[in-house]
């Protein structure tokens, strides 16, 4: 079986011509529609080369238009962030403000100044009035409270 398979083996670079046992006019004909074939495939109509450039020029106004929001919203990310280092900046500049403020309050000075100068006193069992009122944080007086000496 060796000796077949040496046999059956070629040497050269041209391939054996296979017998064509085809009539002429089969081949003719033949040959025909394949080069019907790639001229159909070759030739574009004017309606499919409108098709694809109408989706051409869609696909690049969606990509510009994509490309547009992304600069904006980059652009709105560096503001957002302009806004939020402005806002932290002024934060700590009140807390600071607060505290230096809430340092220098005296709260002995105010109750000298207002026991001496002003006459104020503390409140006796009878002069405190408690009003409850869920609804609301603040309370208005629409009317005198009564006296209680």
């Amino acid at each position: 079986m060796e000796e077949r398979r040496r046999a059956a083996y070629v040497y050269g670079s041209a391939a054996p011509k296979v017998n064509d046992a085809r009539p002429e006019r089969v081949k003719e004909v033949h040959h025909q529609a394949i080069r019907r074939n790639r001229e159909r495939v070759n030739h574009m109509n004017l309606g499919m080369a409108m098709v694809l450039a109408t989706a051409v020029i869609m696909v690049a106004a969606m990509l510009c238009s994509y490309i547009e929001l992304q600069a904006d919203v980059t652009a709105r990310a560096k503001h957002i962030t302009k806004l939020e280092s402005q806002y932290n900046e002024m934060k700590l500049a009140n807390d600071e403000k607060y505290n230096r403020i809430n340092s220098s309050i005296d709260l002995d000075q105010i109750k000298a100044v207002a026991i001496g100068e002003l006459g104020m006193t503390y409140a006796k069992e009878g002069q405190i009035v408690k009003i409850h009122d869920a609804s609301q944080d603040y309370v208005y007086q629409v009317a005198d409270l009564p006296e209680g000496d």
